[in-house]
């Protein structure tokens, strides 16, 4: 009771006005450390976001620096904003409660927005627009301010996030450990890889531009979930949006909504992008992306208590199973790892 007095005086002073038998609900929330309430009912209804007292502090994934100075959330909103980029709009943010309200997005994720597949292609082709003119914005107007030009998809970061495929996705899952020999060999092809991911210029990305963190809201697509923010290859959110792990897409649509972003990313900066090249990339991503997830959501069962994301490790193994199909040179990878995860046996 304490806990909803609190949430509906967070409103109250949000919106001007006591809103004292609003319903409470609590919404379903991600692998995150924050939670979600609906303040009243639609179409008068506001989400309250409660965040623990240190929510500034470093992300659970590997990261450099200092913890910053500001919530991440807030940070990066601001910067979204001044791109014009549709984001939840924050009513009030209480610090040192630990509350944030927020407008109410409504239900329809762009994942549940998909269901019945009619309107597949127009969606995603607004979503590889969006994306598209988010990136060529922010190219032209990078801003030391915001977080996300503070921190970067570096070759750390990339090996760390192998690793952790290995330790979650290959030891725990399988529950064995690979030799000494096969330890050293699956080192040096991870540095590897990501000495290759990180040699490529940077800009912003989102980190995970998926169907779980775009809302649709009266037809207008709402980006959520940004506070990850930080600098990477043009294709990183290409590999959350179009190899998300809750919504499988067959090849040839990936290639035409790549295809699309290329186009879009051209009319609006000049440049040209080769796409054979691009493809290449994306699927080199696709393989270190989607083996961290596979490894993140075992990770989440077993540290977090959170079973709920174990049905989406076939789909993110067999995304990396096809893009070995595009990337022969990574063989060996395949045959140690299959080795183990048989999932990804070619």
């Amino acid at each position: 009771m304490e806990l909803e007095a609190a949430l509906r005086d967070q409103v109250g002073q949000a919106i001007g006005r006591p809103v004292p038998q609003a319903p409470i609900k609590k919404l379903k929330g991600d692998a995150s450390n924050r939670s979600y309430y609906r303040v009243g009912a639609p179409p008068e209804s506001w989400v309250v976001m409660e965040m623990p007292l240190d929510a500034t502090k470093k992300s659970e994934e590997a990261t450099k620096g200092e913890p910053p100075k500001e919530l991440p959330f807030v940070n990066v909103h601001r910067y979204l904003e001044k791109l014009g980029v549709r984001v939840p709009r924050i009513l009030r943010y209480d610090e040192p409660a630990g509350m944030m309200v927020l407008e109410d997005l409504s239900d329809i994720t762009f994942e549940s927005a998909l269901e019945g597949g009619k309107h597949r292609e127009a969606l995603y082709t607004r979503a590889v627009d969006l994306l598209a003119k988010l990136r060529a914005q922010a190219e032209k107007h990078q801003d030391p301010d915001c977080l996300a030009f503070t921190r970067a998809f570096d070759e750390d970061l990339y090996d760390w996030e192998l690793h952790h495929f290995r330790e979650w996705g290959l030891e725990a899952w399988s529950g064995k450990k690979p030799t000494a020999e096969e330890r050293a060999e699956l080192d040096a092809i991870f540095r590897d890889i990501a000495k290759q991911l990180a040699a490529a210029p940077r800009g912003f990305t989102h980190r995970d531009y998926q169907s779980r963190n775009i809302m649709v809201k009266e037809g207008e697509l709402v980006v959520i979930d940004f506070q990850d923010a930080l600098q990477g290859p043009r294709q990183y959110d290409l590999v959350a949006l179009l190899r998300d792990s809750y919504v499988e897409l067959d090849r040839a649509f990936v290639d035409a909504m790549l295809d699309r972003y290329i186009a879009t990313f051209q009319q609006e900066t000049g440049e040209r992008i080769d796409p054979v090249a691009f493809k290449a990339f994306f699927d080199l991503l696709t393989v270190q992306r989607k083996l961290k997830d596979a490894g993140r959501f075992e990770f989440i069962n077993r540290v977090k208590g959170n079973p709920g994301f174990l049905v989406s490790i076939p789909a993110s193994l067999r995304y990396v199973r096809e893009a070995f199909r595009h990337r022969p040179e990574l063989a060996r990878l395949q045959a140690l790892v299959a080795k183990y995860v048989p999932e990804l046996a070619a």
